[in-house]
């Protein structure tokens, strides 16, 4: 863990293995982030430059804050992006609920893919063109299902 001699950590602030509460100039004048009370910082989590992190925000693990967090927030990714706005103290620590932006990106991608191609087969369809074997289609729904299953470790 590294703490950055200008940070300042409230109440009850739990953070884990590895979180980086980092600095990003060598100027002597405050440089490190400000973490609110209550605040849950994710294994490997990093916040950079002088920057608050809220009463009660999340930051998820491996994520990369450069820019104030809200209170309540949850903040996941590199750079690290709000997903949630609790505006309430964090009375719960569910790790593996949080949000996961990558994979919700994926979902949309391919419900907007399986629109597309329905409009292919009805086109196909009324022009009597020869339609090719659909030869990924059966890898496809196995990665749909491990990410509605959330498939993660």
């Amino acid at each position: 863990m590294v703490i950055g001699e200008t940070a300042e950590v409230g109440d009850d602030v739990l953070m884990y293995q590895g979180v980086v509460l980092g600095g990003t100039t060598l100027k002597r004048e405050k440089r490190h982030p400000t973490i609110g009370n209550d605040v849950v910082m994710g294994t490997g989590a990093v916040a950079l430059g002088t920057i608050s992190i809220g009463d009660g925000a999340r930051i998820g693990s491996g994520s990369v804050v450069v820019k104030s967090v809200p209170p309540g927030a949850t903040v996941v990714g590199i750079p690290g992006r709000i997903v949630e706005d609790r505006h309430k103290p964090l009375t719960d620590l569910e790790h593996g609920k949080l949000p996961d932006p990558v994979a919700e990106a994926i979902r949309l991608v391919l419900r907007e893919q399986e629109k597309i191609q329905e409009r292919l087969k009805q086109l196909e369809s009324l022009s009597g063109v020869a339609v090719p074997m659909d030869e990924i289609g059966e890898t496809r729904r196995k990665i749909e299902r491990e990410f509605s299953q959330g498939g993660g470790i």
